[in-house]
């Protein structure tokens, strides 16, 4: 399992399909490819240039909904603290709860604008590698 998500063809969102050998890799994986999407990673892509570190805390009824829930929250911090993050420490992940802390620094240009990660054909699937899950994101 080299490259750790690709992007799918959609007719008018983004998609993005993203694999972990475990749900904590999972979780962070998919953190990682979305912030790939919207803004440039290669500025702010070492752990040693992250300037900003904050807690994140998010519950959820089961994992797609605990994963929809992270990445609305990464996104949430990312519109309102003009931040993007790069690192993701995953503390604890359980069926219902997620804790974590994330680095990263300011925004620069945002290459994609993403609304909000959508529950649209939303599916943890176990693999032979792993865990795999395609998450749809409305732009």
């Amino acid at each position: 399992m080299s490259p750790f998500f690709e992007q799918l063809e959609h007719t008018a969102d983004l998609a993005l399909r993203i694999y972990g050998r475990d749900l904590r890799e999972l979780f962070a994986h998919a953190a990682q490819a979305m912030f790939s999407q919207v803004a440039d990673m290669t500025c702010t892509s070492k752990p040693g240039d992250a300037t900003v570190q904050r807690q994140v805390a998010v519950q959820g009824l089961d994992y797609e909904s605990l994963l929809v829930n992270w990445l609305n929250e990464l996104l949430y911090l990312h519109e309102t603290q003009r931040e993007v993050y790069t690192v993701f420490n995953i503390v604890q992940l359980s069926l219902r709860r997620l804790k974590a802390v994330v680095r990263g620094g300011p925004s620069q240009a945002v290459h994609t604008m993403i609304k909000a990660a959508t529950y649209h054909q939303l599916a943890i699937e176990r693999t032979a590698e792993g865990y795999a899950v395609t998450v749809v994101f409305d732009v």
